[in-house]
């Protein structure tokens, strides 16, 4: 079983800056990526920016310069969003997805947090 677990969400006003984490745990052999994806209200699910084992990143290009994806240097299962610059068109749920290797996916799993709400005000 594999647990994702986001958290730093919340309010801040346009202009601003917020760090959001995200951990997985559980029965992991090892993880080939870890991304944060987002949904805004009415809208579909988008992605923000993902992290490869061997560090590769991505990023959306609305995200581009705005947004870093990070990996704790002692945790490979801890990841961070560092997003600077908010806008109002920020506001969504944020998701962590880690794709993960177990006993009983060799190749791995999509696993996806239940997702961190982020309000820019203007």
């Amino acid at each position: 079983q594999v647990q994702v677990v986001e958290s730093g969400g919340g309010l801040v006003q346009a202009g601003g800056s917020l760090r959001l984490s995200c951990a997985a745990s559980g029965s992991i052999f090892g993880i080939n990526s870890m991304g944060w994806y987002r949904q805004a209200p009415g809208k579909q699910r988008e992605l923000v920016a993902t992290i490869t084992s061997g560090g590769s990143t991505n990023y959306a290009d609305s995200m581009k310069g705005r947004f870093t994806i990070s990996r704790d240097n002692a945790k490979n299962t801890v990841v961070y969003l560092q997003m600077n610059s908010l806008k109002p068109e920020d506001t969504a749920v944020y998701y962590c997805n880690a794709n993960v290797v177990s006993a009983s996916h060799y190749y791995g799993m999509d696993y996806w947090g239940k997702g961190t709400l982020v309000t820019v005000s203007s």
